[in-house]
């Protein structure tokens, strides 16, 4: 009888143990560009790809597969030629 609870109790501590192997992080980044003064307009580009988090619990790849926005603003030319750039780069991940 102490054998079969035993055997149960490291069946259930097993289980709740956290299982750490290889997980993939897929992110998708746009960039749109918003040009204004000369030149004015707006473009759109975008790609994608994995990361892979080696040896990980799935709570632990889960904090580090994050999901960020930034906004860049340049200005270039002068006179009737300036134009200012304002990039907005956001990037979207999620957990496989």
């Amino acid at each position: 009888m102490k054998k079969i609870t035993l055997l149960a109790v490291a069946f259930i501590a097993i289980s709740f143990a956290s299982c750490k192997k290889d997980r993939t992080c897929s992110c998708t980044t746009t960039t749109t560009t918003v040009t204004t003064g000369f030149g004015a307009g707006t473009s759109t580009s975008s790609g994608s790809y994995d990361i892979i988090i080696q040896k990980s619990s799935k709570g632990t790849a889960k904090a580090n597969c994050i999901s960020t926005k930034s906004t860049d603003v340049n200005t270039y030319g002068s006179g009737s030629f300036k134009y200012t750039d304002t990039d907005t780069n956001e990037t979207t991940c999620t957990l496989k």
